[in-house]
């Protein structure tokens, strides 16, 4: 009988389950002693590390820009203010899809193409992590009110708020003060940019972009702690930014109004100068546009507008408008002369209308047909006489006309704190041979004595030169700043060392009484009984010192007269003043120009004279209107 077989083996299947017991029993300890390492590893070891860490994603660093510096006139006038701003902006280290964040974002308010293309240039830039970028600038409240009920939904937007530049007399001023605009990637790679952090604007032109440094202020910096969605819920450490300096200008509010209104709807330019400091009092160009819009981007169409816009309202005519200076470098010419030694002050040039190299040679007209008959040099200045100055031209040649014009400043940026500021042109023999490939003529002199021919200047270069005139030699140089607040590292009134620059030497003369002269000719001109601009001083209380001048815009040929009414408004004359007054003890220098306005003593001249009164006469206008207030009130 066979012996029955097990089913189990059981003392087999008790040692097999000891056996996995233990290894299981093993491992869950191994697994548990791993944890437990790896918590203290965590927890003590690495304790330091990971705090910091989590502050890091609580804790955020955040750069707080400054308040940029004002902009201020002579007489305390605002005239370059910040405003409060809302804009709307990302957080990229904390949007999960921008661009699904940026099409539901413009659900809720206008977003543009342009918008967006700024938006991922700002980005591209290099910048702080969780830095906030913009997308939209200044928010209506409407606009705010719609982002801000759908934050919860919005991680990574926020809306900040900031100052931004403000013009509040507009196109008045944009000429010279310029403006300021979005910051682009090349001007942030000339600048310090841990400075710029959190700064979006930047100088573009004129007083703006010059005194960038100064008007900036330092940034500051900021600890704050966020939540899961990176809102700020409060500011644990700040250390304050610096704000820019408050700048005072030699500019005068009232003085540059009134000029602007004078000019009205024609072109044209504007350049006043305080003699004493070299301070620009006024610097018009017109037309002019509105900066603000320039501030936070202009769009592509209004600005292609004025680019298109046949008066040139962009175009800085005061300072980069290049002009035959025409007449108005007469006195200059008349002074190389006696002081070159060419001619004395008794020299006397008979006009009968008209002056000939050679016998059988060209006629230059004088622009009065009948002539002035027998003129000096006083005379010529007085009655702007073309043929004196063709003689005394043809005498001298280029060489002492080019030196004598410029020591004056002209072909030459002399103004201190204006960086669109143009040379022109003064032509010399040496500049004609280069650029023209051809010698001087005595043509060319002749045409240079009247300011024509290949001569260019800019207002502020007439303007200038007058001013030297007006202080018998003595070069200052013009510029815009008169004061800057806050105080150097010694505690004294911060002084700016480029307004102290000094860049053309004085001019000395072989005698000082030719400045006398030159000064009694030219208030010859204003008071004289053949001055060209006696209408203009008519009733003056002060005595003022001119000079006209009228630039041609086109030929005219030798047999023909000049009529205005038979030529196209652009193609006429431009007009052109230069002076000084009271003239004994000058206060003021003033250059005009009207484009196509016709001569300068029709145009220019009493434009001028408005300036002088309203300079000049400002206080007893204020004295006899408080007066006629004062027994109004009491009648």
């Amino acid at each position: 009988m066979r012996k029955p077989v097990a089913l189990k083996d059981h003392q087999r299947e008790r040692r097999t389950f000891r056996f996995r017991s233990v290894l299981a029993f093993a491992v869950v300890v191994l697994m548990m002693f791993g944890l437990v390492s790896r918590l203290i590893y965590l927890q003590v070891v690495e304790h330091e590390r990971y705090r910091s860490l989590s502050d890091q994603n609580r804790i955020q660093l955040q750069p707080v820009p400054p308040n940029r510096g004002l902009i201020y006139d002579t007489n305390g006038v605002l005239l370059a203010d910040n405003r409060p701003s809302h804009n709307l902006s990302l957080v990229k280290e904390r949007v999960p899809d921008l661009e699904a964040t940026i099409a539901e974002l413009s659900t809720l308010v206008q977003i543009s193409e342009r918008d967006i293309e700024g938006f991922q240039r700002r980005l591209n830039q290099r910048r702080r992590p969780f830095e906030a970028v913009p997308l939209r600038f200044r928010l209506s409240d409407e606009d705010i009110a719609r982002v801000a009920v759908n934050f919860h939904r919005l991680p990574g937007v926020q809306i900040d708020a900031e100052l931004i530049r403000y013009y509040p007399y507009g196109q008045s001023l944009v000429h010279a003060l310029g403006y300021v605009g979005r910051i682009n990637q090349r001007e942030l790679g000339e600048v310090d940019q841990q400075n710029y952090s959190g700064t979006h604007h930047i100088g573009k032109l004129g007083v703006e972009r010059f005194y960038e440094d100064q008007l900036h202020g330092r940034v500051g910096v900021q600890q704050v702690e966020t939540n899961a969605r990176g809102q700020v819920l409060q500011v644990v450490e700040r250390d304050d930014p610096t704000p820019g300096r408050d700048l005072t200008l030699y500019l005068d509010l009232e003085l540059q109004q009134t000029a602007e209104q004078l000019l009205g709807d024609r072109r044209g330019a504007v350049v006043a100068l305080d003699p004493e400091t070299g301070g620009i009092l006024a610097l018009v160009s017109t037309p002019g546009y509105d900066p603000n819009p320039f501030v936070t981007g202009i769009s592509g169409r209004d600005y292609r507008g004025l680019q298109q816009h046949e008066d040139l309202p962009l175009f800085n005519r005061a300072l980069r408008g290049r002009y035959p200076p025409a007449s108005t470098i007469k006195p200059i010419i008349g002074l190389a002369a006696i002081d070159s030694g060419t001619v004395g002050l008794g020299h006397k040039v008979w006009d009968p209308g008209w002056y000939q190299i050679t016998k059988e040679g060209r006629f230059y007209r004088d622009w009065k047909r009948q002539g002035h008959g027998m003129v000096n040099l006083r005379d010529a200045i007085a009655e702007s006489c073309d043929v004196f100055f063709y003689d005394i031209g043809h005498r001298m040649g280029i060489d002492p006309m080019s030196d004598y014009l410029g020591r004056f400043g002209f072909g030459k940026i002399t103004t201190l704190d204006l960086p669109e500021a143009h040379g022109a042109l003064l032509p010399s023999r040496d500049w004609k041979k280069a650029v023209r490939g051809r010698s001087w003529y005595p043509g060319d002199s002749l045409n240079l004595s009247i300011g024509q021919g290949f001569m260019i200047s800019t207002p502020m270069q007439l303007a200038t030169a007058t001013m030297v005139i007006a202080n018998r030699g003595k070069w200052i140089n013009p510029r815009m700043l008169k004061a800057m607040s806050g105080e150097d590292e010694q505690g004294n009134p911060f002084v700016l060392d480029v307004p102290d620059r000094k860049l053309m030497p004085d001019i000395e003369l072989n005698r000082d009484s030719y400045w006398d002269y030159l000064r009694r000719s030219m208030v010859e001109v204003m008071h004289g009984k053949k001055g060209t601009a006696r209408r203009s001083a008519k009733d003056s209380p002060y005595r003022i010192a001119g000079k006209t001048g009228t630039a041609q815009v086109v030929r005219i040929k030798q047999d023909e007269e000049y009529d205005a009414e038979k030529l196209a408004e652009r193609h006429r004359d431009h007009g052109l003043f230069v002076g000084f007054a009271p003239a004994n003890k000058p206060e003021i220098v003033v250059a005009v120009i009207v484009e196509n306005g016709g001569g300068g003593s029709s145009a220019a001249a009493p434009v001028a004279r408005e300036l002088f009164d309203n300079y000049l006469l400002r206080e007893s206008q204020l004295q006899s209107q408080e007066q006629l207030a004062d027994n109004g009130g009491a009648s």
